[in-house]
Parts: structure tokens; sequence; C-alpha cells
């Protein structure tokens, strides 16, 4: 198979999964580990063809190399893959990539993996990820209001000043906790277990992207205050 060439497998219970990789080698690995856990699996080896199966269809989460060859690399594609959805989006770093890992985020991804990685701890991200993204989609609470944001749990709607505004999945879950629980002082820690889940793998860094993200796209509607030595409180 080339590396312009996508492979689809059977379709597999838990859901189609996007995998935009140019290395050959890597891409089939963790193909065969999706696919053994039950997904459907496509490739892609470069940025323009990922985006249009992406569009053609709508997988349940994106698998995203950050170098991949050609006009387009990873970052501006995730960065158009925010334009085009919320669709969950792990992005792949080589080990040292702190800067592109911190933009990957910045850019709207839900996680990252470095090379090389264990593929059944990848596995165990997508399926974390998953499972949070579908258990947020079934809310049972009205809107909530803090500060100047409305947030709708059943639309997976906010709006900041009586304007919508786009937010990723990822950040929707994190301000969606922030406004179920005004007025408590959480560590970065604690905002990992309760948003990313226990058993996600990054580090506290991943909080404070998020928070300024937020904090970027929402402005002073957000009463969301910087707890210093302790972590983060909206109000």
């Amino acid at each position: 198979m080339s590396r312009e060439q996508e492979r689809a497998s059977a379709t597999g219970p838990h859901g189609t999964v996007v995998v935009i990789e140019d290395d050959r080698h890597i891409a089939d690995l963790v193909d065969l580990y999706l696919r053994n856990a039950g997904f459907r699996v496509l490739q892609a080896g470069d940025a323009r063809r990922g985006l249009e199966l992406v569009a053609q269809e709508k997988p349940n989460l994106v698998l995203l190399d950050i170098g991949l060859p050609g006009p387009m690399d990873g970052l501006e594609a995730c960065r158009e893959l925010r334009r085009m959805g919320d669709v969950p989006v792990v992005i792949i770093t080589a080990r040292d990539d702190e800067v592109d890992r911190i933009l990957g985020l910045e850019l709207g991804a839900d996680d990252y993996v470095t090379k090389p990685f264990s593929p059944r701890e990848l596995v165990a991200r997508v399926r974390a990820i998953l499972r949070r993204s579908e258990g947020s989609r079934r809310p049972t609470d009205g809107p909530l209001s803090v500060g100047g944001v409305v947030v709708d749990p059943l639309r997976r709607e906010v709006r900041a000043n009586d304007e919508t505004v786009a937010l990723t999945a990822r950040e929707f879950d994190l301000l969606a906790h922030f406004a179920e629980n005004t007025g408590i002082v959480f560590t970065r820690q604690q905002l990992l277990d309760s948003v990313w889940g226990p058993g996600w793998f990054g580090d506290e860094r991943t909080v404070d992207v998020h928070v300024r993200q937020l904090r970027r796209k929402l402005g002073d509607a957000l009463p969301l205050a910087t707890v210093w030595g302790v972590g983060y409180r909206c109000d």
C-alpha cells in the first residue's frame, strides 16, 4: 500500500477512526491494533486526503501526525479540522517536539501521543476520549450560567454576551465542569481526572493550555480565576 493510499477495514462496532500518518509502518501498526479493538480504520498519507476522508466519512476520532509531508502539515490540518467540526483529534508528535505539542492543543487537539508510543496505550487513549465524548453528548441537566456565559449541555452550545462561541469538545467539557462547580478551587490534577479521565497519560500543562483557550475565546464574560499555587476557580 502506498503512502497516499488509505485502507478501510470492515465496519467496527466501536466507530470509525481516520489515521493521517505518512509513515506506512506506523500507520499499519496503529491500524492493526485499532481494528483488533473493534474500530473501523481509514488511512491517509497526507493532510489533504485525510481531510477529505473526515469530510466524507464523519469519523468518531482522528489520529493526526504533526510531521506530515506536502504543503499542509499536521498543525495546519488540525486547524482545518476545527473549522470543519468538533471531532476529537489526537495528535502524534516526536518526543522532543514540546512546542508542536502545545501548539496542537491550542489549535484544538484533545490529546497527544509522543513517538515512539505503545499501540496498546494509544488504543486506551482513543477509548477513553470516545467514552468521555459520548458521555458528554447525553446530558440530563439544562443550561448553566456563569458570569456572562451560558453553557447548554443538551445542545453542546456556549453563548458569551448573547453571542455563540465555538469550542472544541474538550474545551466545552472543561467549561461545563467549571460551570457545574462554581466557587470550587480545583487543582490541575483534579481537572485532569474529572475532565480528561483518571486514565489520561498527559501532564498538567494541558490544563493550562485549555484554560488559556477558554479565556481567549470567552474573554471577560468568563469569571475564571487562577488561584496561585493551587489551580483554578470559576465564580
